[in-house]
C-alpha cells in the first residue's frame, strides 16, 4: 500500500534512508560520505523546508519512501530509498509511478553520477540525464548543495521538463 507519510513515520523514514544509503558507501566520493548518511537533524530540516514523503507499506511497516519538494516551477525528487531487505520487488517503481501521477509540474532528480543503478532506474522510467552545463545550472537554481556535490552528481528530468 502506498500512502502519505505522517509525523509518526519520522523514525521509520530515517531508518529507511540510512539503511538504503549503505549502497552508496564506496560509490560516492569519500569526502561526501558521513555516518549516518542523513542525520535526524538534516531530515527534520528538509521536512520543515517542504520535503513530503510517500511511503510503501508492506507487512505493516514502511518498506520504502520517496520524498518530493516543490521548488519554484518544478518538483524535485529529493529522496528515494527502499529498505535493503525489500529491494528488487518493484517498490521504488511503484513509489515513482505514484509520484509521477501526482506531479503537476516538471520533475527533476539529482543523484550521484557513480550510482549507476539509480541513474538506470530513472532512465527505465522515462527520465533523461541533462547535459553537464544544464546540470550545473539546475543544481544551483533548485538545490542547495556544495560545489563538490555538483561536480559528482547528475540531474535527470522527466518528459515535461524537455517539453517546456
Amino acid at each position: 500500500m502506498i500512502r502519505d507519510c505522517v509525523d509518526a513515520d519520522f523514525e521509520a523514514i530515517y531508518e529507511i534512508i540510512n539503511d538504503a544509503a549503505q549502497a552508496y558507501l564506496g560509490i560516492i566520493p569519500p569526502d561526501r560520505w558521513h555516518e549516518p548518511y542523513m542525520p535526524r537533524e538534516e531530515l527534520r530540516e528538509e521536512m520543515t523546508a517542504g520535503v513530503v514523503f510517500l511511503g510503501y507499506e508492506h507487512g505493516g511497516e514502511l518498506a520504502g519512501v520517496m520524498g518530493t519538494q516543490d521548488v519554484q516551477d518544478v518538483t524535485l525528487i529529493r529522496h528515494a530509498y527502499v529498505r535493503t531487505a525489500h529491494r528488487s520487488r518493484g517498490i521504488g517503481g511503484a513509489l515513482l509511478a505514484r509520484t509521477m501521477d501526482k506531479a503537476t509540474r516538471p520533475v527533476l532528480i539529482g543523484t550521484w553520477a557513480d550510482a549507476v543503478w539509480a541513474v538506470r532506474f530513472y532512465e527505465r522510467h522515462g527520465f533523461k540525464v541533462v547535459s553537464n552545463q544544464e546540470k550545473e545550472r539546475l543544481l544551483r537554481k533548485y538545490w542547495n548543495v556544495p560545489d563538490r556535490q555538483i561536480e559528482t552528481s547528475v540531474v535527470l528530468a522527466d518528459r515535461k521538463w524537455f517539453a517546456t
